[in-house]
């Protein structure tokens, strides 16, 4: 699988390089921080499932944020495919490879993001077709040096990945210059204690300072 090849919901990711990790307890919190990511030039997200009302959220960003690649992270089960899917989600992101879960989100045509953390885990995301792996917790298990090298035996099948856990402005640059790496996951741009206080204006200005951070990398 080349570049050409990866599936279009993954280009579009690809091409964002940031994507917003963000927990919502309240929906009518949802679609203000999604605009103030996309203000600050955030258009990616992945809104994890660890809360009650998650979904709600997730479909008030799909229907009222239509500039936003919503996904749904912390996929654990069959049954949050579906819910996910049901409210709209672009893609889905686990933590982990379950392989019921990746057998669900193949059989219902959701585009996913499993996790990955060893060779063993890479190879079985491959068994169910998947390109685009999430690599955590990125850090704790060795960073890029960790990731360039658990990465070598599979480069030539076209398989990239999104690291998370401990990435951040310190080392953002490094990340997204590796090759391996398609976008990073970034779960420091929307603090949940921003968020409680509605705090848009500081939401915006952390994902504008990361996305100068990545433009001065690429460019």
């Amino acid at each position: 699988m080349n570049e050409q090849e990866i599936h279009p919901v993954f280009r579009q990711l690809g091409e964002c390089s940031i994507a917003s990790v963000v927990t919502i307890d309240s929906p009518g919190h949802a679609v203000s921080l999604a605009r103030a990511l996309l203000a600050g030039g955030v258009s990616a997200m992945e809104l994890t499932l660890r809360s009650a009302r998650a979904p709600e959220c997730l479909r008030r960003i799909v229907e009222e944020v239509p500039g936003m690649l919503a996904g749904a992270g912390t996929i654990l089960s069959e049954e949050q495919v579906r819910e996910v899917l049901e409210a709209g989600a672009a893609f889905g992101v686990a933590p982990g490879a379950n392989k019921n879960v990746l057998q669900a989100a193949r059989d219902q045509g959701l585009p996913f993001v499993p996790g990955i953390a060893t060779p063993s885990d890479i190879e079985l995301a491959l068994d169910f077709d998947c390109r685009v792996l999430k690599f955590f917790p990125a850090e704790a298990m060795g960073g890029l040096r960790y990731l360039e090298n658990v990465a070598s035996p599979y480069r030539h099948l076209g398989v990239r990945y999104v690291p998370l856990g401990g990435v951040g402005p310190g080392n953002l640059v490094s990340y997204i210059s590796s090759p391996d790496v398609l976008a990073v996951g970034g779960s420091w741009l929307a603090p949940r204690d921003l968020v409680e206080k509605e705090d848009w204006g500081a939401i915006e200005q952390l994902a504008r300072q990361a996305v100068e951070l990545v433009k001065g990398a690429t460019e």
